[in-house]
């Protein structure tokens, strides 16, 4: 089958796994980090990966700075340049952005990984991939915090819930979504990391969560689009599940908050970058046709917090993401997606939850 093909020339494609990586003992997202990151990709780590891909690439990859597409809110607080990776010649267009906290690594090195892969490989899958998508990688979303090893950017603003409709507190904000009205894209995915997670039923260990920013049948998405994304992220997340479900060393379930005490919820908030995306935000004439698409992301087990129970598992986890996101992308390049049933996702395992965590209530 494609699916496994796809996983076997993942697997010996990717990097020599990265060591002294720690995980956090949260059920949510990373907070601020003070664990050694000598080993982990640096702004000017990522800067010479993405310039030895271009030159590999012979011309399938281009990658550029906000600055020198012209844009005049271009670089990070701090003047740092913010870079994006352009590869493919398909019609749809898909966004694809990591370490938009920038103590959560794994959306850098699975992106560089993914990028390795789509110039290196010749792959009837891969160029099936390349012939109708355009892909928009972002590796490092937040450079100032990855520097940094925060959550937030220079000035701790949490750049994940900055897309406003009443503006933006972060050049960088501002910069991206002004990047991203003028790409227009179809679909976007989203890399994350979170805490030690384990599952509410077995009590085994979770590697990743899928997750939609606003909730499938929540109060939220099904108004948007009559129902179109609503059903698209969540035929998207099945997709997903099913082609890592029996992958070795992975356990997924779907993305929620709180804990077994408090109660579960998930989430339905209008202010993250993914939400603002299925929305179509408009900001002061930038996106004035209410450019929207439909966006998914995935969180993955480990984060930059003190301790050392995930140095084993970071090669693993980086994998998953690298594998979740081609045979995300083969899946829309294919048309595959689409034929998925819906209403799978419930049979993605998850606990009772109480509610919704919102933004706006």
């Amino acid at each position: 089958m494609k699916k496994v093909f796809i996983f076997l020339v993942s697997t010996c494609l990717l990097l020599t796994v990265f060591s002294s990586y720690v995980l956090a003992k949260a059920n949510h997202p990373s907070t601020e980090g003070n664990t050694n990151i000598s080993s982990i990709l640096t702004y000017d780590d990522m800067i010479k990966e993405l310039e030895s891909l271009e030159k590999r690439s012979k011309g399938k990859l281009v990658v550029e700075t906000l600055e020198e597409l012209g844009y005049e809110n271009s670089k990070s607080e701090e003047g740092r340049d913010l870079y994006v990776a352009k590869i493919g010649k398909g019609p749809e267009k898909v966004w694809i952005q990591g370490r938009i906290h920038g103590n959560e690594p794994y959306g850098t090195e699975a992106t560089l990984e993914l990028l390795k892969m789509y110039v290196s490989n010749q792959s009837p899958e891969i160029q099936k991939v390349l012939e109708e998508l355009t892909l928009y990688v972002i590796p490092m979303y937040n450079p100032d915090g990855s520097e940094k090893n925060t959550r937030g950017n220079k000035d701790s603003i949490d750049l994940n819930r900055d897309w406003k409709k009443d503006g933006f507190e972060a050049v960088e904000s501002l910069a991206w979504f002004t990047y991203w009205a003028e790409v227009k894209p179809d679909f976007g995915i989203d890399i994350h990391h979170q805490g030690l997670k384990k599952d509410s039923q077995t009590g085994e260990a979770v590697t990743m969560s899928l997750g939609v920013s606003l909730a499938p049948g929540g109060p939220t998405l099904p108004g948007i689009k009559n129902g179109e994304y609503d059903e698209v992220t969540r035929q998207a997340q099945v997709y997903v599940y099913d082609s890592l479900k029996d992958y070795g060393y992975t356990n997924i379930d779907r993305y929620t908050t709180g804990n077994a005490r408090d109660g579960f919820t998930e989430i339905d908030i209008k202010g993250g970058v993914v939400s603002a995306m299925m929305l179509g935000l408009e900001y002061d004439g930038i996106n004035e046709d209410n450019h929207s698409h439909p966006a998914v992301f995935f969180e993955t087990s480990g984060n930059t917090r003190d301790g050392n129970l995930g140095q084993k598992a970071r090669g693993h986890n980086i994998r998953h993401n690298v594998l979740g996101i081609q045979n995300l992308l083969y899946g829309l390049a294919t048309g595959e997606v689409y034929d998925v049933n819906a209403d799978r996702w419930d049979d993605i395992p998850r606990p009772d939850i109480k509610g919704y965590q919102t933004d706006y209530n």
